[in-house]
């Protein structure tokens, strides 16, 4: 009986323990779609989609006349009980990888990603607006100075 006991507190135990990583993406299913905001270089496209319980994938695009010019691809998942938005940035960081990272979520309609050794940015919001509508910006030390980029988005799929 005792055995029996353990075992099931183990199992419990354990299916407790993945239910937050799973449970982090479910609040932030917001942001699967695609998103579209109009800039000075063109349309600017975000794409997210599901690669897994655990991880979206991100696109950045930007859709000038008839050409598609991929920005950038985002990597968001769950590693350690921290989101991470990893990020690879045509032409930057010699194409690798940069990561930055978040604590759980406390606000599911805001999402912080900060990677203070990074030279710009070093921190990613992404805020719900609405149900069609979100706030994205990019801050941090430019050139000694704060600087900061804002891009309102609306879904369009």
């Amino acid at each position: 009986m005792k055995t029996t006991l353990i075992l099931a507190m183990i199992g419990l135990s354990i299916t407790s323990s993945r239910t937050p990583q799973q449970h982090e993406m479910k609040k932030i299913e917001w942001l699967l779609g695609t998103w579209e905001t109009k800039t000075s270089k063109g349309n600017l496209y975000e794409t997210w989609t599901r690669k897994s319980t655990t991880e979206f994938q991100g696109k950045s695009y930007y859709l000038k006349q008839k050409d598609t010019v991929l920005f950038e691809s985002v990597r968001l998942v769950e590693i350690d009980k921290k989101l991470h938005y990893i990020v690879s940035v045509k032409n930057q960081n010699n194409e690798q990888p940069v990561d930055f990272s978040s604590n759980l979520i406390k606000d599911p309609a805001l999402l912080v990603f900060e990677n203070l050794q990074h030279d710009f940015p070093q921190t990613i919001k992404y805020k719900k607006m609405g149900k069609d509508s979100l706030w994205a910006e990019i801050s941090g030390i430019m050139n000694g100075k704060m600087a900061r980029q804002s891009f309102p988005m609306k879904k369009i799929r």
